[in-house]
């Protein structure tokens, strides 16, 4: 089962004195076969959020050791990279004060570490965020995720209860497959028109459309260089249970870009990357590179399986020297 809690909630929780474990294991009843859940404590959850703002001091300081001390998962593998261009010249990303946040409090079975929560701050811009418990402590996993659509309401129940969609089986299917679907969406030229052979759809003006053009378009915009695209999923998916049987899933793509002169050139002719990146990232100048961005996203999935983004964060994670797949 699955908390849900605004900031007041999460306040007056404290103020009554409950709900000060970080995080508690239940262990299930005499002859049970189902394993323990772990229950998500709310002062945590809360301490959890505030630490974004010792991630945000870390960015400004480019103290790469602090935000690996910070963050887990894709949030971890993006900022070693970044946080080192960084140090290079590069500019640092800036992490907004988030508030107004609504937490998202499911319960596990994978014992202590794996446990999750999901935030939507809603100001200075609705955003969700994933914190993931890690190496005993909690971590910034995904986010920010900027909304771009309407943020959907998860499974209600008695006294704002929600339903995980993990123990969910109208929804489990779905979200499971999320990030599988996408990849066969961006690898599908066919699909631009809506009517691809994969069989996955969006609607038109969805995020998803829009880069499917980008990724068919890519090559003849750098012609007469030669580039290649790849579409991985990158780390585990995450969902909560939506009403009617759907999910929404936070989850992540990488999106590789590999580029290379033409037979008989020395350089590049038209660059997708800007040379002081580059340079940044590999520490010199390189004639074919390998760039990694990383798609942050929240989707929504629906009953009949259709796909709705809605938040999506997109940043470039890495550019390596030579036609390598970038890290990963």
């Amino acid at each position: 089962m699955l908390r849900r809690l605004t900031a007041l909630g999460l306040g007056l929780v404290l103020l009554a004195g409950c709900g000060t474990e970080g995080v508690r294991e239940t262990p299930p009843e005499p002859g049970a076969t189902s394993p323990a859940t772990v229950e998500i404590g709310t002062a945590d959850a809360l301490a959890a959020f505030d630490g974004l703002g010792d991630l945000s001091g870390a960015w400004k300081d480019r103290d790469c050791g602090e935000i690996e001390q910070l963050t887990t998962g894709m949030e971890r593998t993006v900022g070693s990279r970044v946080c080192a261009a960084a140090r290079e010249g590069r500019s640092a990303p800036a992490l907004r004060a988030y508030g107004d946040p609504e937490f998202l409090l499911p319960a596990g079975e994978d014992g202590e570490d794996g446990a999750w929560f999901a935030v939507l701050a809603r100001k200075p811009a609705p955003a969700y965020f994933v914190f993931v418990r890690a190496d005993g402590r909690w971590r910034l996993g995904a986010g920010p995720i900027p909304l771009v659509g309407k943020a959907p309401e998860a499974e209600g129940g008695v006294d704002g209860t929600a339903v995980d969609a993990v123990s969910d089986p109208r929804a489990a299917v779905g979200a499971r497959l999320a990030p599988t679907r996408h990849v066969a969406f961006l690898t599908d030229p066919t699909g631009v028109n809506g009517n691809g052979v994969s069989g996955v759809r969006f609607a038109s003006g969805d995020p998803m459309r829009r880069l499917l053009a980008e990724l068919v378009r890519a090559p003849g915009r750098v012609r007469p260089d030669h580039l290649s695209t790849d579409v991985r999923i990158e780390g585990p998916a995450r969902a909560l249970a939506l009403p009617g049987g759907g999910s929404l899933v936070f989850h992540a793509l990488r999106v590789v870009f590999t580029q290379k002169p033409r037979s008989g050139r020395a350089s590049l002719a038209h660059p997708r990357y800007r040379a002081a990146d580059v340079r940044a990232f590999t520490g010199g100048a390189a004639t074919t590179v390998t760039g990694s961005e990383i798609l942050v996203l929240a989707t929504r999935v629906a009953k009949d399986n259709t796909m709705t983004t809605v938040g999506m964060r997109r940043v470039l994670a890495d550019i390596a020297e030579g036609s390598g797949q970038g890290s990963g």
